[in-house]
């Protein structure tokens, strides 16, 4: 950009490529929870406005009250006016292009969520653990064959997590790409680098359109899969999801209907393993260059955990969500009044000072580590304890078989103001 983000804060927080320039974009944020952390964000007919909450313990607030602060109303997710009004024509007037659970409220959002949350409760997930052992010694292996100069997110961050979920979901091995792609071009349809197009020279409605179809083709393999898990149901997420009941009106049950099924599929399979590469990839570029504290890892496993926790913190990967007044009510100190549009953004309170000491420093034995990265309350990620474990197996498996680390080149991240994080990470490194 020519100007610097500071010079148009207002334009800053909801422009993608703010999100790649991440060390100003924190300054901004710093700025605000100081200053002004509940922001009434507007920019013409842009996009409507919206309260920016930047502060650690009004994000946590809204998170978890879920009778004053709703996801159904608007949508969940930062969009133009131009992208809302085309989701609102293809949905016949929902501001959700995915019905996912994230999109729920209650009386429905719970009884969606327990359809799956028993199968990624601890307990259930210990079944997979030696198969993630096996997936990530097989994961740095490649790694390794690659070295000792590599780009750890195509080799490594990308592909570990993508295997893991499309696992549990019973998706075909060769159809993992494919998975990839669609994801990228959902989440990283703001940077041209990850939608595969010449985006630098789209408008914002054809961004959307990209969108639109990345979703329309996951509705379509879903929509497949669904039928073949109904026929023949096996020991996956898949399964349960297609063959699960709920009751209607009269308490007669009856499947989910398609738009919703559609919907839990995609949020399982694009949230389950973008956010989960992002994480892996920050830790690593925040130990390349902290060699010291890279080699105290290496000698004490135990804190293995401290590592995943702090990783999750430090990316943030989903940097914000939406949510809709319920009611007349006060945030830090403003009033906010019935309908209005928040975000409630995880980047700046996952770096508040007030709650983190010297936040933007990656630190494995930070305690405690109380970050917002998984959301909180009845929304909290339904896939925390998956993305834990696996991450946890994949480091000890990177501090096994790593002796040196540095980078051996600047890392990107990726311009996207939903789920983001790195794009590249070149490394350079020793084997053990």
């Amino acid at each position: 950009m020519e100007n610097t983000l500071s010079e148009n804060i207002n334009y800053a927080v909801i422009d993608p490529k703010a999100y790649g320039q991440w060390d100003e974009l924190l300054d901004i944020f710093e700025g605000l929870r100081n200053d002004n952390p509940v922001m009434k964000v507007e920019n013409g007919d842009l996009h409507d406005p919206f309260w920016l909450v930047t502060r650690y313990e009004d994000v946590m607030r809204i998170s978890k009250d879920n009778q004053n602060f709703l996801n159904s109303p608007r949508g969940i997710v930062f969009g133009l006016k131009a992208g809302d009004m085309m989701i609102k024509s293809i949905t016949g007037g929902s501001p959700h292009l995915v019905n996912s659970l994230v999109a729920l409220d209650a009386p429905i959002h719970p009884q969606y969520r327990r359809l799956t949350q028993e199968w990624f409760m601890p307990k259930s997930l210990g079944k997979l653990e030696d198969e993630l052992k096996s997936l990530a010694k097989t994961t740095v292996d490649r790694l390794m064959d690659n070295g000792p100069e590599a780009d750890f997110v195509p080799l490594v961050a990308a592909p570990y997590p993508l295997h893991v979920i499309m696992q549990i979901l019973g998706v075909p091995e060769q159809d993992e790409q494919r998975m990839l792609f669609l994801t990228q071009q959902m989440f990283g349809g703001q940077d041209e680098d990850l939608n595969k197009t010449n985006m630098a020279d789209m408008t914002p409605e054809q961004i959307t359109q990209l969108v639109i179809g990345a979703v329309a083709d996951f509705e379509q393999y879903f929509a497949k899969l669904a039928n073949e898990k109904r026929a023949n149901p096996t020991d996956d997420v898949a399964s349960i999801i297609a063959n699960a009941k709920i009751p209607d009106e009269n308490g007669e049950m009856h499947y989910l209907s398609d738009r919703d099924m559609a919907g839990y599929y995609i949020i399982i399979a694009s949230a389950g393993h973008d956010t989960t590469s992002a994480s892996v990839a920050g830790a690593m570029m925040a130990l390349a260059k902290d060699p010291e504290q890279f080699a105290r890892l290496r000698a004490d496993r135990s804190l293995l955990a401290g590592i995943v926790e702090e990783a999750i913190r430090y990316t943030s990967a989903v940097q914000h969500f939406m949510r809709t007044a319920a009611t007349d009510i006060e945030v830090g100190g403003v009033q906010i009044s019935k309908g209005d549009w928040i975000m409630i953004n995880y980047v700046s309170a996952n770096h508040d000072e007030r709650v983190f000491d010297n936040p933007r420093q990656f630190d494995a034995s930070r305690s405690p580590n109380r970050h917002l990265a998984f959301g909180a309350g009845t929304h909290q990620c339904l896939g925390l304890h998956m993305a834990r474990m696996q991450m946890k197996i994949l480091f000890n498996e990177l501090l096994d078989r790593i002796e040196t680390l540095e980078l051996a080149g600047e890392p990107q991240r990726s311009n996207t103001t939903f789920v983001g994080g790195l794009k590249t990470l070149p490394l350079r490194f020793t084997a053990a």
